[in-house]
């Protein structure tokens, strides 16, 4: 028998039943370590943020700043940066990796997929030709091939130079 070696996602499993105080994108772009928090650009009115528990290698989370869970209660401003930087975001990871498709969207609410239903954010996940195979199927397992430090490595200077 082969071993998928994944220790990253105890971290997951074990968080599974912890609820965080606040919600975890406000906590962390208030902070200052980026890095820590795996935060790879910061606009003025969004950020963008690798997700934690990825779905594939560069899961991109743009987030607004302002704590709401309706995309009507954003402001013209916040709106158009919002998109701006899902835009941005998913040519980053083009250059970086080179992948074959994106998935690109929201869950709103908890009965429609939303991991943290009190806060919006919009998924930019890099897909592959062949990305989707019996792992998944067979095993309900994904597998990533990159940790997220060295994803975080990879797509910091191609944000770097924006402005």
């Amino acid at each position: 028998m082969k071993r998928l070696w994944a220790p990253w996602r105890m971290s997951y499993i074990k968080s599974i039943d912890k609820k965080e105080e606040g919600c975890i994108f406000c906590t962390k772009p208030a902070e200052s370590d980026d890095k820590k928090n795996l935060i790879v650009y910061r606009g003025q009115k969004s950020f963008v943020i690798l997700n934690a528990f990825p779905y594939s290698n560069g899961h991109l989370l743009v987030i607004p700043y302002l704590h709401t869970s309706e995309i009507d209660a954003l402001d013209p401003q916040t709106s158009s940066e919002l998109w701006k930087n899902v835009v941005m975001a998913k040519n980053v990871l083009k250059s970086a990796y080179r992948p074959d498709g994106f998935n690109i969207g929201m869950n709103m609410g908890r009965i429609a997929g939303a991991g943290i239903d009190q806060h919006l954010h919009i998924h930019i996940v890099p897909r592959w030709n062949g990305d989707t195979n019996f792992m998944p199927v067979l095993s309900d397992t994904h597998v990533i091939s990159e940790g997220l430090e060295g994803t975080y490595n990879t797509l910091l200077p191609f944000f770097k130079g924006i402005s």
